[in-house]
This record gives structure tokens, C-alpha cells and sequence, in this order.
């Protein structure tokens, strides 16, 4: 079941940019000058640049008692680039930090699969990576900001991706677990390799963890849930979606990425699961959002009263 999601690499490499139908330097060609560019950036209409806020509250059944009420700031594509994609990421950080989250957690893409096919472009566009890097690490947080990788940060340069994360004080998780203690309470925060195109192992993630203990995963694709729900993990956080970015009214989303098609956006419970789908902050493509304007999540965790 682990192998369920894999593509081969030919897969991969034909995927890599089937879904990117406009090219974001001519758009900005098009445009002409960095005024106009500017202007439509910050257009009501294309709105790519107003994160919201949306706070949940999620009763978990094994959550501690003495952790009640813990705050996790959830963020997500990031999709790194100097001319659209940095102002809502720039515009995030004075928001979160106004939130004093307990936790903030980071659902991988910093950076974006380039247009040419190539390995050198690829290579070259996890450089991106360093100045996401730069502007996440003023967020701030007790228990501080975590991170899995994305499906472009994977086809890219994961490593460079990773290094410039923990350069900056933000660890990577990757099949790995790590206790997060506060209180005189403990939950468990897990991480997997992106579903798409690396080797997500749940067995190896969770091998260490006491079966009574409360889990919360990272992974990148939300649909991925399916498999997790097989586990015994309590909440996952997903990104992926971009929630569609473009939504024409009274229609379905125009384009939803693998592993995005069954939980787009919001909140679910599959099993015993439950699971939040964060629409992200950048864009892909088009630098456009319409109808799904960026989104900060804050989750306020509670134990199930059934508990």
C-alpha cells in the first residue's frame, strides 16, 4: 500500500509541467512594465495577494488534556518568486506572528517546477528556496516552524530545499517524528517524503511512537489520507489543492492537481481521521486566485469530550 500513490519517473517528467498552461515570465511580458504588473497583482478581482485568516477548532479524541486549547498555524505553496508569489508570504508573517500560535507548520512547495524540461533548470529553481527561507524564519512560534516537502520542492532539488529550510532553524521532516512536549503534555508531530515523487514511509514515521500517544502528520497531498487513515494518526495537514486557485462560480474547480481531486479544501474526517486541507498562499501558473483567496490557518486543538 505504500507504493499505491508512486509514478514512475517517466510519469513524472511528462507530468512536470502538464499542468502549468501560461508561463509567468510572459506574463510578465505581457504586461510590459512592473507597474502594470503591479496593478494586476493587486487586483480585487485576481486577489493573489489578501491572505485570510480561518481559524478551526478540532476535537481530537486523543489529544492531551493538558494541551488544550494549543494553537498551529498552517501554511502551505509557497511557490517562491520575486514578482507575485513573495507578497502574500511578506503580508503573512506580521499576521501569524499577531496570532502568538504555539506551533507553526509548513505543507511544503517553497519553490516552483521551472517552464524548460531540463535538470539544470529544475536544479536551479530550488535556489528559491533560500529567500522563502529567509522571509518564513521571522514567523515565530514557542514551539517553532516545521516543515515537509512539496511535489515541486521534490522535483526540483530536494536537498537544496531542505538545506536552506534548516539553514534557517526550520527542520524538515522527512519519515520522521518528533515529540513536541509543552505543559507537562506530549503529541507527536510526523512528517512524510512527498507522496508524488518520493518514497512516503507511515511505518517508519510512526515506528517510535507510544500506540496512547496523539499524532499529527504532515503531507503535502491531501488525498493521501485514504492510506493514513489506515494508521492510528489523528489529524492531518495537507496543502496541494491551491483549493483550485481559479473558481468560477457555479462551476468545479478548473484544474486540480494528483492527489488533490478528493479533499480540495477545508476540513474532513475520513475513519477516524480528521483532516485540513490549507489552499496555500501562492499561485501556480497564472499568477491568479479567484473565488480562493490565500489562507493562514489556525487550528485550536481540543480533546474529544468522548474521550
Amino acid at each position: 500500500m505504500e507504493n499505491f500513490f508512486r509514478e514512475s519517473s517517466g510519469t513524472r517528467a511528462r507530468n512536470r509541467l502538464s499542468f502549468l498552461p501560461t508561463n509567468r515570465r510572459k506574463f510578465i511580458r505581457i504586461a510590459g512594465t512592473a507597474g502594470v504588473a503591479a496593478l494586476a497583482a493587486e487586483s480585487t478581482l485576481l486577489e493573489p495577494n489578501r491572505p485570510r485568516i480561518v481559524r478551526k477548532e478540532i476535537a481530537l479524541r486523543r489529544w492531551p488534556a493538558r494541551l488544550e486549547g494549543f494553537t498551529i498555524a498552517l501554511l502551505s505553496d509557497f511557490h517562491y518568486d520575486p514578482y507575485f508569489s513573495v507578497h502574500p508570504l511578506r503580508s503573512s508573517i506580521g499576521m501569524v506572528n499577531a496570532l502568538h500560535p504555539d506551533l507553526i507548520v509548513l505543507a511544503g512547495d517553497f519553490v516552483s517546477v521551472p517552464f524548460a524540461d531540463d535538470d539544470a533548470s529544475a536544479r536551479a529553481a530550488a535556489f528559491a528556496a533560500e529567500p522563502c527561507a529567509k522571509l518564513l524564519r521571522q514567523m515565530k512560534a514557542p514551539h517553532g516552524l516545521w516543515a515537509v516537502l512539496g511535489n515541486h520542492d521534490a522535483l526540483t532539488d530536494p536537498n537544496r530545499v531542505t538545506d536552506s529550510l534548516r539553514s534557517q532553524g526550520i527542520p524538515v521532516l522527512a519519515n520522521q517524528s518528533a515529540p513536541i512536549e509543552s505543559n507537562g503534555a506530549r503529541f507527536w508531530l510526523c512528517g512524510v517524503d512527498d507522496v508524488l515523487n518520493q518514497i512516503p514511509d507511515l511505518t517508519a514515521t510512526l515506528h517510535n511512537i507510544p500506540s496512547d500517544e496523539s499524532m499529527v502528520l504532515l503531507a503535502h497531498e491531501p488525498d493521501y489520507a485514504d492510506e493514513v487513515a489506515r494508521y492510528p494518526v489523528d489529524l492531518q495537514l495537507s496543502g496541494h489543492s491551491h483549493g483550485g486557485q481559479v473558481r468560477v462560480p457555479f462551476l468545479p474547480p478548473l484544474y486540480l492537481p494528483p492527489l488533490a481531486r478528493k479533499y480540495i479544501w477545508g476540513l474532513y474526517k475520513i475513519g477516524g481521521l480528521t483532516l485540513y486541507t490549507n489552499p496555500g498562499l501562492g499561485t501556480v501558473g497564472v499568477p491568479v486566485r479567484m473565488n480562493c483567496p490565500p489562507e493562514i490557518t489556525l487550528l485550536i486543538l481540543r480533546r474529544s469530550a468522548n474521550s
